[in-house]
């Protein structure tokens, strides 16, 4: 479905900027900022009402064009629409914004291994999937701009979560250096504790996950993230405070381990 802007065009929009996980938090903000800066957008979420919602706000307040795709793209058949749509030759993706993912309240051993695969899924296999749908076409244009939403939380040992988020670090990285001198940039956003639903929807109440001067609003994260993206970089972190917190877990990361593996023998001694 597409909703028609009220003023302005495609023709002089700056491109369009598809956005997975676009109807609330980090996504939601991200495609208005993408819109306040004139690119016209596609959004992708799983709920059409909100959706439908976002796009008449984007094209309400910028006279963008607003499309929307509704897609759980965990869904082989519902993913290859939005595959579909960043191989289009016709009306070409030149920037795209992987934000859509979940984490899990329990433990790793208190969940079922389906939800644990589904998680890493969307969290590593979609944006593998869907940056490389948009490639081909950024690469034949010579331009185009990669976003992938990591963690902070993938530079200590977390669980499944964290593991999964180091993958966008990594192929970013990778492919940041391997397409920047054809036109491409790929970066990845590695924010902490930001103000969204992410954790209500958890049941977790912020408070217990961390002090208030952890929290960063979402606003200023997708403004860090796109100056980050729009001078090259590979890996933005925003934030001074989380700058530091960055550095200080690549020192202590292996300590972390050790103590982690030597408190897991403990625990599993005593069970015995």
């Amino acid at each position: 479905m597409t909703i028609q802007p009220s003023r302005s065009s495609a023709s002089t929009a700056r491109g369009t900027a598809l956005v997975t996980g676009a109807t609330s938090g980090l996504g939601a903000e991200f495609a208005h900022q993408l819109a306040s800066g004139g690119y016209n957008i596609v959004l992708v979420a799983r709920d059409l009402a909100r959706l439908e919602a976002v796009a008449a706000d984007l094209r309400s307040r910028y006279g963008v064009t607003a499309e929307v795709l509704k897609a759980d793209l965990t869904n082989v058949d519902e993913r290859a629409i939005v595959e579909q749509r960043l191989h289009s030759a016709d009306a070409p993706i030149s920037y795209l914004v992987n934000n859509a993912g979940y984490g899990l309240a329990q433990e790793f051993e208190s969940n079922s291994i389906d939800d644990e695969e589904r998680m890493l899924e969307i969290l590593a296999t979609v944006p593998l999937r869907l940056s490389h749908a948009v490639l081909g076409g950024m690469l034949s244009r010579g331009s185009g701009t990669v976003l992938t939403v990591a963690s902070i939380a993938a530079g200590a040992p977390l669980g499944l979560y964290s593991a999964a988020k180091t993958w966008p670090l990594s192929f970013s990285r990778w492919a940041n250096a391997q397409y920047r001198h054809r036109g491409l940039t790929f970066t990845a956003v590695a924010p902490g504790f930001v103000r969204t639903e992410f954790h209500a929807r958890l049941g977790i109440e912020r408070a217990d996950m961390a002090p208030k001067w952890m929290w960063l609003d979402a606003s200023f994260v997708v403004r860090s993230a796109l100056r980050s993206a729009a001078r090259g970089r590979a890996v933005s972190v925003p934030s001074v405070r989380y700058k530091l917190i960055w550095a200080l877990m690549k020192v202590t990361q292996p300590l972390i381990m050790v103590f982690v593996a030597r408190a897991s023998r403990a625990a599993s001694a005593n069970g015995s």
